[in-house]
C-alpha cells in the first residue's frame, strides 16, 4: 500500500534517484503490489517531493519491467507472470553459460577468493532473514563470475538482465526451504570453476537456473 512508503533521503545521491530507489524497493518488498497504480500526485505528497522526481523514477522503473504504462490509465506496478519470467530466464541461461565458460579459463586466484567470501555471505545473510540482504549478496556472488570474463559487453548485458530477474530473485529466497539448496549450489559453482572445468561448471550454472525456474513457476501459479 502506497501508504507505507517512506523516503529514505541519501545526502549522496540526487533526489531522483532516492524516489526511484524507494519505489523500486517498495515494488520488489510487495509494498507496492502487482497491478496497483502509481499516481504522480498521491506519491508526491506522500514522498514529501515534487512530481518532477516521481515521473523520472516511474519511467525508469518501466526500463525495468518493474512497472508499465496502461493507455488512458497511466502508470501501474507490473504483474509477475510466466511469460515474463520465461523470457528472461531463457536469455539469461545463455548468457550465463557463456560467463561461466569464459570464466573457467580467464578468473584469477584474488577472484576466487572474492568468489568463495561471496558464497560463504550469502550463508550469513540467510541467518538474518532479510530477503534484500540475500538477494544482494546472491547477485554479489553471481557478479564475481561476470567480472571474470573480462568481457565488458557480456557484463553490461547480463546486469542488465539481472536488474529484471531481481524481483523474481526475491520471490525465491523467500521460501526458507529452498536456501539449503542454493548455498549447496554456490558451493558446486565454485567447486568447478576453481577446478577449470567449463563442462561441470556449465551443468552446475544450469541445475541452478533451472531449480529457481521451478520454484517461481510455482509461485506464479499459486498467485
Amino acid at each position: 500500500m502506497q501508504d507505507t512508503l517512506n523516503v529514505k533521503m541519501n545526502e549522496y545521491l540526487p533526489l531522483r534517484d532516492v524516489v526511484f530507489n524507494t519505489l523500486r524497493e517498495a515494488i520488489l518488498k510487495g509494498e507496492l503490489k502487482p497491478g496497483e497504480r502509481l499516481m504522480e500526485i498521491q506519491l508526491a505528497q506522500k514522498l514529501g517531493v515534487s512530481r518532477t522526481p516521481i515521473r523520472e523514477a516511474i519511467r525508469k522503473l518501466e526500463l525495468e519491467g518493474l512497472v508499465v504504462m496502461i493507455p488512458r490509465k497511466g502508470a501501474e506496478v507490473a504483474k509477475i507472470t510466466e511469460k515474463s519470467m520465461q523470457d528472461v530466464l531463457e536469455v539469461r541461461r545463455a548468457l550465463e553459460e557463456l560467463a561461466i565458460q569464459l570464466a573457467c579459463g580467464r578468473i584469477t586466484k584474488e577472484e576466487i577468493m572474492k568468489l568463495e567470501n561471496n558464497a560463504n555471505e550469502f550463508k550469513k545473510t540467510t541467518k538474518t532473514k532479510d530477503l534484500v540482504e540475500m538477494a544482494e549478496a546472491d547477485e554479489a556472488f553471481h557478479a564475481v563470475i561476470y567480472n571474470a570474463t573480462k568481457n565488458d559487453k557480456l557484463i553490461y548485458i547480463v546486469n542488465n538482465l539481472r536488474e529484471q530477474m531481481y524481483r523474481y530473485r526475491l520471490e525465491y529466497i523467500k521460501d526458507e526451504k529452498i536456501l539449503p539448496t542454493i548455498m549447496k549450489e554456490h558451493e558446486e559453482i565454485v567447486r568447478t570453476i576453481k577446478a577449470r572445468s567449463e563442462k561441470e561448471a556449465v551443468q552446475a550454472i544450469c541445475v541452478h537456473i533451472d531449480n529457481q525456474e521451478k520454484a517461481i513457476r510455482n509461485y506464479i501459479k499459486s498467485i
